[in-house]
């Protein structure tokens, strides 16, 4: 029998830090009070906490993927992986000039795993973040950031390469079942934001104020597929994690907001709402072939929610 989540990533987290040499494991450990640190979102190239893949050995390289692995459900786990090789995809189709590679994500290990009870994790690069809290053995699992440029690459019309498709594809399928009067009512602005409203900000602070259709306006056929959508984003997570957040979320009261023109091939952007939750997609440069996507819990993310209990038993 699989042992629990939490001990998976205990017993991964523990093997990654045991593979570093001293320099190596001296930039990817930080104190797990170090917030500024560890509250940390940075999806695009730009320098950012722990070590980089690239400086690691192959075995240690490897314990860092298996670290991952802990995170992410199969599927999930693949699309990271197709988000990872399309930094060589990108370099060249940018001439290699800026020297974008497949090794330049970061690790950064916050506290001790093997002693702490509380301690937290990240694996982090262009397009990717997966941020993970684990406090007397709960883990709170947000946020978690894929993007992917190109979105899309085509032959002759045909997706060779697509790792976000099913979160563009979803969201179309919801726009076009739900009506004339849901579409008025779910689309906000004929043109798409820059970027995910979020963007790289360590906490949704002010709140993003929930536009759009709310669920109970939607037929059964647009209920079941805002719930298919949001169970996509929650299925980025292993089971035992999408199952106990599909839970909080019951009854939940959602709203489906889209920007931007609805063919395809244009910038778009969409995001769902509920209770402690954000979702938001956006396909805005590159002519709409540049793909951001993340699942956040506003009032939670870092870990806000089990440490605040956990805080809340120790006083």
């Amino acid at each position: 029998m699989e042992d629990p989540l939490p001990e998976q990533m205990r017993t991964a987290g523990t093997a990654l830090l045991a593979a570093l040499d001293g320099p190596a494991r001296a930039g990817a450990a930080y104190r797990f009070d170090d917030v500024a640190a560890r509250r940390w979102l940075e999806y695009r190239p730009r320098p950012r906490p722990g070590v980089c893949l690239a400086d690691l050995d192959r075995t240690a390289r490897k314990a860092a993927h298996r670290l991952l692995a802990t995170a992410l459900s199969p599927p999930a786990y693949a699309q990271a992986m197709a988000i990872i090789a399309l930094e060589e995809v990108l370099d060249r189709a940018e001439g290699w000039r800026r020297g974008r590679h497949s090794d330049d994500y970061w690790v950064a290990v916050f506290g001790d795993p093997a002693r702490d009870d509380a301690w937290a994790w990240r694996v982090e690069g262009h397009h990717l973040s997966v941020s993970m809290t684990v406090v007397d053995d709960q883990v709170s699992p947000a946020p978690v950031f894929f993007g992917a440029n190109p979105a899309a690459v085509r032959w002759a019309g045909h997706p060779v390469s697509r790792p976000l498709g099913p979160e563009e594809d979803l969201g179309r399928a919801l726009l076009d079942a739900i009506g004339p009067a849901g579409r008025a009512a779910a689309i906000v602005a004929d043109e798409a934001p820059a970027d995910i409203v979020s963007a790289t900000r360590p906490r949704v602070d002010a709140p993003v104020e929930p536009l759009g259709v709310p669920a109970d306006r939607l037929g059964p056929t647009g209920r079941s597929l805002l719930d298919q959508l949001v169970a996509l984003y929650l299925d980025r997570l292993p089971p035992e994690l999408a199952i106990r957040e599909a839970r909080r979320l019951a009854g939940s009261p959602l709203h489906f907001a889209w920007a931007g023109p609805t063919r395809p091939g244009q910038r778009h952007y969409y995001r769902v709402q509920g209770d402690d939750l954000l979702i938001e997609y956006d396909n805005t440069t590159d002519d709409g072939n540049h793909a951001h996507t993340v699942l956040r819990r506003p009032a939670s993310d870092f870990g806000g929610d089990v440490l605040a209990a956990h805080h809340g038993e120790a006083h």
